[in-house]
């Protein structure tokens, strides 16, 4: 079912000041196709909050050189203050470079490793089980012991099931999925534990804390527990719009930068 409200009545009771602005990176942030891949509109507003002492987070499924090289692309004016890597770990800028959180990230290196050895034995069925009915990649990186590129969304929702099925029976174990990509990981670790991690770190409540998304990787941070003002752009996918509007969220009328500028721009005009 389509979504036709693209905006919902602001609760004047949400009048936390944003000190902190989580966007998730490919198709809300970042779009490749667009000319500049980070609307001018969006880094200008950003600049602004930074400057009024606001920090921003990229919280992306890429890894760090993937990151880097494409906000080099975008030829940003701006800089995020954290970069959250692959949906889990957390680094923090310090002048020209990003440094990790060591604490976070070797405590979640070894959670991973220590699931991921349980659950070796039975990846070469889960492996051939997909690749048996569907034209779809099973392969290996260092974030997961199993990666899923498929055909497909159809074949992508079909597989993620089998895997959730799976992951369930599994305590820890959990898939993240965006759009034809997937893979393992630990129920502890995920956008929304990690945006939860920075928002401690700043010693920060929710009700100061923005987040926007486009696809379900982004669902776990898109939650009120994690920041009180919620939002997705035009072209988030319907269970993103749902879980937005659901929370008395904004759904941008924009797609891409724009929607979140516009969503940001509606939030800071409505306190």
């Amino acid at each position: 079912m389509k979504i036709i409200l693209c905006k919902l009545h602001f609760d004047q009771s949400m009048t936390g000041e944003i000190k902190l602005v989580s966007t998730d990176f490919d198709g809300t942030l970042f779009t490749e196709f667009e000319k500049p891949p980070i609307p001018v509109r969006l880094q200008r507003l950003i600049a602004e909050l930074q400057t009024r002492g606001a920090k921003w987070v990229v919280n992306t499924g890429r890894d760090m050189s993937g990151l880097m090289e494409a906000l080099g692309r975008a030829n940003a004016s701006v800089q995020p203050d954290f970069v959250v890597l692959v949906e889990r770990e957390i680094y923090m800028r310090d002048g020209t470079r990003y440094v990790s959180h060591t604490e976070w990230n070797d405590k979640c290196t070894r959670l991973h490793h220590e699931l991921f050895d349980r659950i070796r034995p039975d990846l070469p069925g889960l492996a051939a089980w997909i690749t048996s009915r569907f034209k779809a990649t099973v392969y290996e990186d260092a974030y997961s012991p199993l990666c899923l590129l498929a055909g497909n969304n159809g074949d992508a929702d079909k597989i993620h099931e089998f895997l959730e099925q799976y992951a369930r029976t599994v305590p820890g174990l959990t898939v993240v999925r965006n759009d034809v990509y997937a893979r393992f990981s630990h129920e502890a670790y995920s956008k929304g534990t990690a945006l939860a991690e920075i928002s401690r770190l700043l010693r920060l409540e929710p009700e100061h804390v923005f987040a926007v998304g486009d696809h379900l990787n982004d669902l776990p941070m898109l939650k009120l527990e994690f920041a009180r003002w919620l939002a997705a752009p035009a072209n988030a996918i319907e269970q993103v719009k749902h879980a937005v509007l659901n929370q008395n969220g904004y759904v941008a009328t924009h797609p891409h930068g724009n929607g979140v500028a516009e969503a940001l721009e509606f939030y800071l005009a409505a306190r």
